[in-house]
């Protein structure tokens, strides 16, 4: 029942578009209205009347458009006026026409081209790296961040020159021993016997 009070009592305060500018919210300021809203808007408890107020509040606030902004509004650049030309389109004016009027069978010969290099690209990937990637790839999470935080390049090198020694210059009965204390070292000479 006091949403109801409120309503009837603040009518005076509000613009009526049936009663015209003859309305006594015309005499008032648009601060007084406001703080005659707001002051309103603490009695009311109900969320759709604290809607209505604010939405008043925010009628109070905009400017009546005049036709020529209300024409604006239903009369986009896309169609309706033109649009002022920015400095972008007017710098270099006769390239972005050429890529603008370009003929469409030129441009179906250069996605041709385009989609054709880029499968050529895709096909030529080098066949040791997709090896090396697969080996990567087995290897275990954890163990492959305990190889990115502490990387030996030389240790490494060191062990793939012994190992690739091994391999040309051994015979078949003969057995490559290392002796290796430390267990990431272990695992690093696993990792490259792998390889």
């Amino acid at each position: 029942m006091a949403a109801t009070n409120v309503m009837r009592r603040d009518e005076s305060l509000l613009i009526d578009p049936q009663r015209g500018d003859t309305s006594v919210s015309r005499g008032l300021s648009l601060e007084k209205k406001i703080e005659a809203l707001e002051s309103l808007a603490g009695q009311v408890s109900n969320r759709r009347s604290r809607r209505w107020l604010n939405d008043r509040i925010l009628m109070e606030l905009v400017p009546r458009l005049d036709a020529q902004e209300i024409r604006g509004l239903f009369a986009p650049p896309p169609w309706g006026d033109d649009v002022p030309p920015s400095a972008f389109s007017l710098t270099n004016v006769g390239e972005w026409d050429k890529f603008r009027n370009i003929d469409m069978d030129k441009e179906a010969n250069i996605m041709d081209s385009l989609n054709r290099s880029s499968v050529r690209q895709k096909g030529s990937v080098d066949g040791d790296k997709i090896a090396v990637l697969n080996a990567w790839r087995r290897i275990d999470c954890r163990t492959r961040d305990a190889l990115r935080r502490s990387f030996l390049p030389e240790l490494i090198e060191g062990y793939e020159s012994c190992i690739s020694h091994f391999i040309e210059e051994g015979g078949e009965g003969d057995v490559l021993e290392l002796k290796v204390q430390d267990p990431f070292h272990r695992l690093l000479l696993h990792g490259v016997c792998e390889v």
